[in-house]
């Protein structure tokens, strides 16, 4: 089986990014809806460790990070693009500056107590606490901290006049007629703050962002379907990861293919995930991997924003 199953939970922002990714190549996808906190353990049996939201899954191949899921639906579906001829680097720098720099900018404003008080309204105390010290985990022994809420208040103004300037001046999309990589990439975090009441005044006074956030949420999330975890874990088991392609590119560490490797993310989320090195370039490496539950694994990571080292 190879459709596109999505291990997702309804309020990520990265996972609404990745939502829109498949609704802007028209694609039919599969929904498994994750826990926001740890425990994981349905994910980490396809991952092998990775706790991060989301995660897309193509029969017995786990693609790990909205990055690396972006390139192979490029793979899946080649049109309308998400990385554009001839601005290829100039997207996917404005989309590593979103996802990073934006991105944290969000979830100071909406750490802000007002705005936790409104997201978790009604939500026992223990909810909370747990919510709370999971992702304290999750930001523990990475190279990202926390930003400060008032710093963050403080610097959004700059963040969101140059985004308003452009979009009044260039048109309807960051690089040009078409929505791409760097569009998706900046929407969600803006998302994440609109969809908080208590917080959502900070896009106030941004007419132009606020209409090409409508443009952006018009895509839509394309058809999909629910699946169970369970379900999800007996596609892999029945699948056989895909064929890697050849490969003339050379290890700036020294690995060799068959080598026993680690990877993890370096800046949150930080959890090893170890396996078999099976292929890498300049954008992805792959490791093989095997679990009880769910067989023979192929799990993809970006390279940029990743860390790879010999088990």
């Amino acid at each position: 089986m190879t459709d596109l199953i999505l291990h997702h939970y309804p309020q990520s922002p990265f996972a609404e990014k990745a939502r829109l990714l498949l609704g802007f190549k028209g694609l039919s996808w599969h929904s498994v809806l994750i826990p926001p906190v740890m425990p994981k353990p349905d994910l980490t049996a396809l991952t092998g460790g990775y706790r991060r939201t989301p995660v897309l899954q193509i029969g017995a191949d786990i693609y790990c990070d909205t990055a690396l899921i972006a390139r192979r639906l490029e793979q899946e579906k080649a049109t309308p693009a998400l990385f554009p001829e001839g601005r290829e680097a100039a997207a996917a720098a404005l989309a590593q500056f979103a996802d990073q720099v934006l991105f944290q900018h969000a979830v100071a404003i909406n750490f802000q107590p007002k705005g936790l008080a409104a997201r978790f309204a009604g939500m026992p105390e223990e909810v909370i606490k747990g919510f709370v010290a999971d992702r304290q985990k999750l930001f523990s022994g990475g190279t990202a901290s926390r930003l400060d809420t008032q710093v963050a208040l403080s610097q959004w103004p700059t963040l969101l006049g140059r985004l308003e300037t452009q979009l009044e001046r260039n048109g309807d999309y960051l690089l040009g007629e078409l929505a791409c990589i760097a569009d998706f990439a900046y929407y969600h975090p803006l998302w994440f703050v609109a969809s908080n009441a208590a917080v959502a005044e900070a896009l106030d006074g941004y007419p132009a962002v606020r209409a090409w956030m409508q443009r952006i949420a018009d895509v839509g999330h394309g058809a999909h379907t629910e699946l169970s975890a369970a379900e999800a874990i007996g596609i892999a088991q029945a699948a056989t990861p895909q064929a890697v392609p050849e490969s003339t590119f050379v290890s700036p560490l020294g690995l060799q293919v068959g080598q026993a490797v680690s990877v993890n993310a370096v800046d949150y989320g930080t959890d090893p995930v170890a396996g078999t090195l099976v292929y890498e370039d300049a954008e992805q490496i792959i490791i093989a991997r095997e679990d009880e539950r769910a067989g023979l694994l192929h799990v993809y990571f970006p390279r940029f924003g990743f860390a790879l080292s010999a088990a």
